[in-house]
């Protein structure tokens, strides 16, 4: 999926006003998902995703943090300076753009390496 093709999506979804807004919460979203999962991981996941949005994953942030749903959300939240009903709906907006953006087996990785409660921010069924 091309940038342009995913912003909107996630602007759509999000009912963000514009592409700016739609990325801004792309990049905070993807970056409390890379401290989350490891530089290794994030780098191998950035490679289905257009730049920059892989680029925020890429950043370095050493090893992988472990945190549940509840502090996914803040984090997002802090990254957006929204409150956390809303930073459920920036990563509900960006995840499940995600999970149509690459393969489904990478999809269902991240999905894994997420905080299991983090499932239906993807869209659609958790898998079995």
């Amino acid at each position: 999926m091309q940038r342009d093709e995913f912003l909107t999506r996630v602007r759509e979804r999000g009912e963000y006003h514009g592409d700016d807004e739609a990325e801004q919460v792309s990049k905070a979203v993807l970056w409390v998902v890379a401290s989350r999962i490891g530089p290794t991981e994030a780098a191998a996941f950035a490679v289905h995703l257009p730049a920059p949005l892989a680029d925020a994953l890429r950043l370095e942030r050493g090893r992988p943090e472990s945190f549940g749903r509840p502090e996914f959300l803040r984090r997002v939240a802090r990254q957006t300076g929204a409150r956390p009903r809303t930073a459920e709906w920036d990563a509900g907006a960006v995840l499940s753009t995600l999970a149509e953006a690459v393969p489904a087996d990478a999809a269902d990785h991240l999905r894994g390496l997420l905080p299991s409660d983090c499932a239906d921010l993807f869209g659609g069924p958790a898998p079995a």
